[in-house]
């Protein structure tokens, strides 16, 4: 005699393929998620680049932080987006002219409100002491390729593992000395998008990608506005990675996300966190 085997029926069949179908759909929407990058951390409820800020962003959820970084006088690295202190402290205190000490006098957290009044500017290795296990910093240099020695040697010390770090600026020699001195580490080059009175559009497409290769860089990161989905196809199809700031409205990152952003980067990423599905 022939093993007893159960059949399934057609329409069991059917059900089992469709379930199955939509475990898939749910497990690969879920895996591209972008991930939320905090720009300049919380930056619309606290002082941007701030401990403040970046530990908000953890407290809201975000899956990685954004920060700016220069080298100061005596060759500390300090978080701050302008190359002054004009914005954020109202003394204008030129960041490479000016000593740790002289930096750290300063008040950065009035100028966004009263409840963050004595938020200093912190350094590098204060940022970096805030990130949780399997979370990421972006950083931004902001200065030029005579920073990497000194940032490698900080990442060192800080524990932090390779995957946690993505090293991004507008700067092509910056991601290029990295690429060539760390390549374990992520780099991504920035560009903004900008139309002329005529409607031309740079930087063009082919100028983005001559680039990549020449400075052996992972991805290309821009602004939003003037990106196409066209563009992002292109950049994904020759192998390197595409990432988005500064989006702080559902529809638009839900339009970046379908388009193949790998990350976004917002002020509000407790916002856009809470409008997952």
């Amino acid at each position: 005699m022939f093993p007893v085997r159960t059949l399934l029926s057609g329409e069991k069949m059917k059900l089992l393929f469709l379930t199955s179908i939509l475990f898939m759909t749910m497990i690969q929407t879920h895996s591209s998620e972008p991930l939320i990058v905090a720009h300049r951390g919380a930056s619309a409820d606290a002082p941007e680049n701030t401990i403040p800020a970046f530990e908000l962003a953890w407290e809201q959820g975000a899956d990685a932080i954004e920060g700016d970084f220069y080298l100061s006088k005596d060759g500390h690295i300090v978080c701050i987006h302008d190359k002054n202190t004009k914005k954020v402290a109202g003394k204008n205190r030129v960041v490479k002219d000016s000593t740790l000490k002289d930096l750290r006098r300063l008040d950065v957290g009035s100028f966004h409100s009263k409840k963050y009044k004595g938020a200093i500017i912190p350094t590098i290795a204060e940022v970096f002491s805030t990130i949780p296990d399997g979370k990421k910093i972006y950083i931004e240099v902001k200065c030029g390729k005579e920073i990497i020695p000194t940032l490698l040697k900080e990442i060192r010390a800080s524990g932090l593992v390779d995957d946690q770090i993505v090293v991004i600026s507008f700067d092509e020699e910056v991601i290029q000395e990295i690429k060539t001195k760390a390549p374990q580490f992520k780099a991504n080059w920035l560009a903004s998008f900008k139309k002329d009175g005529s409607g031309n559009i740079t930087p063009k497409l082919e100028t983005v990608l001559s680039t990549l290769k020449q400075i052996n860089a992972n991805g290309f990161s821009s602004n939003h506005k003037l990106i196409t989905q066209s563009f992002i196809k292109s950049i994904r199809d020759q192998g390197f990675e595409y990432h988005v700031w500064t989006v702080d409205d559902v529809k638009t990152a839900k339009r970046l996300q379908q388009w193949g952003a790998l990350s976004i980067t917002t002020n509000v990423p407790g916002f856009l966190i809470n409008q997952r599905p």
